[in-house]
């Protein structure tokens, strides 16, 4: 598996070795030794998936302490736009946000630590997505940040008037309005 730092510090782009021939497709999805290698030393504690419509998005969401979560995503079936922005104070990149396609086909996987904002919209019907976890999910302990922010001037892709988003994501603050509660 080939890791790759980002334009982020701490968000990595995963692309797995895959060893295909005439009866289909082989690859390591996720090894804990890669990810300790790589800096990763996190015990995943739950898998998460979602199916999604095309133009579907979800985000931009974090967990604040003791329940910050990592995420480690990719998509199973279809495409996704995956968002990550930072919202450590302190960061050389505070308010910066990276954009990667996610497909069925690339394989590609993206390590999402905690002090990230993260999100996706679904570029296909169908599409199933799916991500490990490092901490368990805690209400209370939600962050988060309307999708469509002019100031993070985020490229999703989409119309606004095409997006579905749920009510929760509807009513997410502003970025200005975001009092940060993670420190690089």
């Amino acid at each position: 598996m080939t890791i790759t730092e980002t334009t982020i510090p701490g968000i990595l782009l995963f692309e797995p070795k895959v060893f295909g021939d005439d009866r289909g497709h082989f690859f390591e999805s996720y090894s804990k030794r890669t990810c300790l290698e790589a800096g990763i030393d996190v015990d995943f504690v739950q898998d998460n998936q979602s199916l999604s419509h095309k133009n579907t998005v979800r985000g931009l969401h974090a967990q604040k302490a003791p329940f910050e979560q990592g995420k480690l995503v990719r998509v199973l079936q279809g495409a996704v736009m995956d968002i990550a922005v930072d919202i450590r104070k302190g960061s050389p990149t505070y308010g910066r946000h990276l954009a990667i396609e996610l497909s069925a086909a690339n394989r590609l996987q993206l390590w999402v630590p905690p002090g990230c904002l993260h999100g996706f919209v679904s570029l296909q019907d169908n599409t199933i997505f799916t991500y490990k976890v490092s901490a368990y999910y805690d209400k209370d302990s939600e962050v988060g940040v309307v999708w469509n922010d002019p100031e993070l001037a985020i490229g999703w892709g989409i119309s606004e008037k095409d997006a579905l988003l749920s009510p929760k994501d509807q009513m997410l603050p502003d970025f200005k309005s975001l009092d940060s509660p993670f420190n690089y």
